[in-house]
């Protein structure tokens, strides 16, 4: 966001309000005040929705993964958020759908495709670059947290139908459980203070976490995606 003259961010499904592509406009202006952002939905009423609250640097289109992009801006996205759209298809569409988005990337752009519950305190998403998936990111509220394999429920589409026995995903949850439970006398600073010990612990017993440390408080880790891909 911050290396690109005028980032072009799109909310792709943005849903039956276009109040995702509001916020997302508001937040990544503070790091980028040339960002615009695009909210693209198939369905032409929410479009018109859309329509009503768009702006100078603020546009919806209607189309689906193929991403349009309105033609005076660049014709391609430097990231394109995808969240709670795969998982209204079958599990053998996501590969297409994930190929049609990344065609639309700039060069070192990213496609970010996850699934949440409706107010975001459990989540997950798959950052992907242009050509393959990269990492696996988990994000929780933390506070009343009973184990984070919550988190398997809103799982995306790639991974959802894997988590059992045998598979990476599994064995990745239950290690990240098994760290939580290890580290409860930690909850008696804080349920920060026991995740950032969860995520140490799976760390230091191999599993390949990445990213910003600083994100651990935030109820986030983040995990390469060989290490967990079905």
């Amino acid at each position: 966001m911050r290396r690109t003259a005028t980032p072009v961010v799109v909310d792709l499904g943005f849903g039956a309000s276009p109040i995702t592509a509001v916020e997302l406009l508001s937040r990544l202006s503070k790091v980028n005040s040339q960002t615009h952002v695009v909210g693209i939905e198939i369905e032409r009423e929410r479009v018109e929705r859309g329509l009503a609250v768009a702006g100078e640097k603020l546009h919806f289109t209607h189309g689906g993964f193929e991403t349009p992009l309105p033609a005076d801006l660049a014709d391609r996205a430097t990231i394109i958020r995808a969240f709670n759209v795969l998982r209204q298809y079958e599990e053998s569409a996501v590969a297409a759908a994930w190929a049609t988005m990344q065609a639309r990337l700039s060069e070192d752009g990213l496609l970010i495709e996850g699934t949440c519950d409706e107010i975001g305190r459990v989540s997950s998403w798959i950052t992907l670059d242009r050509n393959n998936p990269l990492t696996l990111t988990i994000s929780l509220r933390l506070n009343g947290l009973e184990l984070p394999s919550k988190v398997a429920e809103r799982l995306p589409k790639a991974l959802i139908h894997h988590n059992q026995p045998g598979e990476k995903i599994h064995e990745f949850l239950q290690a990240l459980d098994g760290a939580w439970r290890s580290n409860a006398g930690l909850g008696a600073f804080g349920a920060a203070q026991r995740w950032v010990a969860t995520c140490n612990q799976l760390a230091e017993t191999g599993w390949p976490l990445t990213g910003d440390k600083k994100r651990w408080k935030l109820g986030e880790l983040t995990v390469e995606w060989a290490s967990v891909a079905p």
